[in-house]
């Protein structure tokens, strides 16, 4: 890419390990950040029987109870003590908006430290997502995202990730999302912030998520799905660690020279190694791979990029290992990015499918409340 002088731009260099701003404090422990065992160690610390953390694991996990005064199994003169100990408060919701007649419903939360993160809840006919943040920003600088534009605050705990899916499981529970009361059923983590830079907590999260009540929410791994930009090193951890959750791949082109702009970790790691990284996980794991594409108008949505695309990803042969997700983008008020012309991303999806590629177009939801990730707490 050049400048209006004609100089070629270098594209930016980014770190490998994407550690967040120092001199920030760590939020409060809570029940989600440990194991059973570990809250059971914490309840002996406090001179409580082991017993304890199981109930207070039971209504956080089990009936999803976030007022202590339904806790009433606790006993009333160390109910507060508990709860504080256990299940401290760990974000507030600052704004709730709702799109699609009420079945979206995007949160802007406050962190312990005023960090700002999104979540969003989405009822569908036959399922109902959450989307959460995993840090509050992003490092990743991809210039079409309204977060990545935001920089990087810091990484989130275990907790605060999955407080977000606890806090729309309550509110399907209680009848809140039109449609009767329900369950969540999938989660997705593609809000703010790259979610293999913070490995750690998502892997725990996803653990909290997964484990069986009330050790954990009890859901299934194949309702998981864990989004990436390629960070080859993590894509390689992730496909050892033996859980089975959906892999999205964030390619949005098929070239290093287009990739290098849109996605900077490209520098470090070609389209090749990533789409590699992507089919080991694979075929270690028997879960198919989506690719994440953002089709961008006259930017990468030309139908010789969709050929491409089919080729880069056929190297691996065509055995069902991907499918491709096209997102029409949700441009950031401003920008020069805008969404592809819709006969052009038609062209783009014929092109991959004639090659054999599942291909869908996702559904565009909450555009008239801010969607895309980073869009309402930068508007904050």
């Amino acid at each position: 890419m050049s400048d209006q002088a004609g100089r070629t731009e270098q594209p930016r260099q980014l770190p490998l390990v994407f550690d967040p701003p120092k001199g920030r404090g760590k939020p409060p422990r809570h029940l989600a950040d440990l194991t059973l065992a570990e809250r059971q160690e914490l309840a002996a610390e406090h001179g409580l029987p082991a017993f304890r953390a199981k109930q207070l694991s039971t209504h956080y996990f089990g009936r999803l109870v976030d007022d202590p005064a339904e806790m009433t199994d606790l006993p009333a003169g160390q109910r507060e003590e508990l709860v504080s100990a256990f299940l401290p408060d760990l974000m507030t919701p600052l704004r709730t908006l709702e799109a699609d007649k009420g079945t979206t419903r995007k949160t802007l939360w406050k962190l312990f430290d005023g960090s700002l993160v999104e979540s969003v809840l989405m009822r569908y006919p036959d399922r109902a997502t959450v989307c959460v943040s995993s840090q509050a920003g992003c490092g990743m600088a991809c210039p079409f995202c309204a977060t990545g534009q935001g920089g990087l605050q810091r990484n989130m705990s275990t907790a605060e990730i999955v407080e977000q899916v606890l806090a729309g499981a309550r509110a399907m529970q209680r009848g809140e999302v039109p449609g009767g009361p329900g369950r969540v059923s999938n989660v997705v983590f593609m809000g703010m912030g790259e979610p293999l830079a913070n490995y750690k907590a998502v892997i725990g999260a996803v653990r909290r998520l997964t484990d069986p009540a009330p050790e954990g929410l009890g859901m299934s791994a194949r309702g998981v799905t864990v989004s990436t930009v390629g960070l080859v090193p993590r894509i390689r951890q992730l496909t050892e660690e033996g859980i089975p959750v959906t892999l999205a791949l964030s390619l949005h082109a098929p070239d290093d020279e287009l990739r290098n702009e849109l996605v900077p970790i490209n520098t470090r790691f070609s389209v090749v190694e990533t789409v590699e990284a992507a089919w080991q996980y694979a075929a270690r794991t028997k879960r198919r791979v989506s690719i994440e594409y953002a089709m961008m108008r006259g930017i990468n949505d030309q139908a010789w990029r969709a050929d491409l695309l089919a080729d880069v990803l056929q190297v691996h042969g065509d055995w069902g290992w991907v499918h491709v997700n096209l997102i029409p983008l949700n441009p950031t008020p401003g920008s020069k990015w805008t969404a592809s012309d819709p006969a052009d991303e038609r062209e783009f999806v014929r092109r991959l499918e004639a090659r054999g590629i599942p291909t869908t177009v996702r559904d565009t939801r909450g555009r008239e409340i801010d969607g895309a990730c980073g869009q309402l707490a930068a508007s904050e």
